[in-house]
């Protein structure tokens, strides 16, 4: 990393990096202004994503490569925390993604959007329009649930690079919107991207966010949970205690190496 973003601190063996919303939009600045080859994208890391990637190589990988890994959920701030950095909250995607809206009207970056139902993309649209009236949104694309065909991820990327926007929003749902960034940052020619998850719904008033109390105090996701039982209940059962017991082994492990390392240097005596 480069430039305003700090280092990553490693967590599970997932980098994530303890930067806040003023940091992240400066560095996606810095990235519209530099246009570098490969596009460089962001990834809001939580707990899904820490136990995913230590089941899946290619989603590790993928982590391991993002331009920014935000810690976009309490659990990841209080770890960051523990290593001494002083973060005050997490970058939560919708919000980081308004943030970005401004910005993009007042600089006049031109975005783009991909994920979602078609009826989504619309309000979505239609709601950043409205709230934003000089944003320029020059492409919006609603993929088939389907894995596409060769032929047609090519017309997608074609039609993305004619579009020529800055800054591209993906929501695909993680971890299959970070995957996509990976795998098609070096054919795109969109400087940014940001893998926004549940924000196309959030922010299209779709779905209802939880109140800022419960996201304060790491609740969301009982929020969430409570409104789409059926579809989040793994997430927020057998991830979370997986979660939990992963800390708690590498907490044992740390426990441990010290004093290993003092029997050896005895032994070695």
């Amino acid at each position: 990393m480069t430039g305003v973003s700090p280092d990553a601190v490693i967590l599970l063996g997932v980098p994530v990096h303890p930067i806040d919303y003023r940091l992240a939009t400066d560095l996606v600045r810095q990235w519209i202004q530099t246009r570098s080859q490969a596009s460089s994208y962001i990834v809001q890391t939580n707990v899904l994503s820490l136990v995913t990637a230590k089941d899946s190589p290619v989603y590790h990988e993928t982590l391991e490569h993002s331009g920014l890994s935000v810690p976009d959920g309490m659990p990841l701030v209080w770890l960051l925390r523990r290593h001494g950095k002083s973060i005050k909250d997490r970058v939560y995607g919708p919000e980081l993604m308004i943030r970005l809206c401004r910005i993009a009207e007042e600089e006049g970056w031109r975005c783009a959007l991909v994920g979602g139902r078609p009826e989504i993309l619309k309000q979505l649209t239609q709601r950043l329009i409205d709230r934003f009236p000089r944003l320029q949104i020059v492409y919006s694309y609603s993929p088939p649930f389907r894995k596409m065909s060769d032929d047609e991820d090519a017309e997608m990327c074609k039609n993305i690079n004619l579009a020529r926007p800055d800054i591209l929003w993906v929501g695909l749902g993680s971890p299959k919107q970070d995957i996509w960034m990976y795998g098609h940052r070096m054919r795109l020619t969109v400087p940014a991207m940001h893998g926004v998850g549940a924000a196309f719904d959030f922010l299209s008033g779709n779905v209802a966010q939880a109140p800022q109390w419960m996201m304060d105090a790491g609740l969301e996701w009982l929020f969430r949970f409570y409104a789409e039982p059926r579809r989040l209940w793994r997430r927020y059962t057998i991830v979370n205690i997986r979660f939990l017991w992963l800390l708690l082994r590498d907490e044992i492990h740390h426990w441990r190496s010290p004093i290993r390392s003092q029997k050896n240097s005895i032994t070695s005596k």
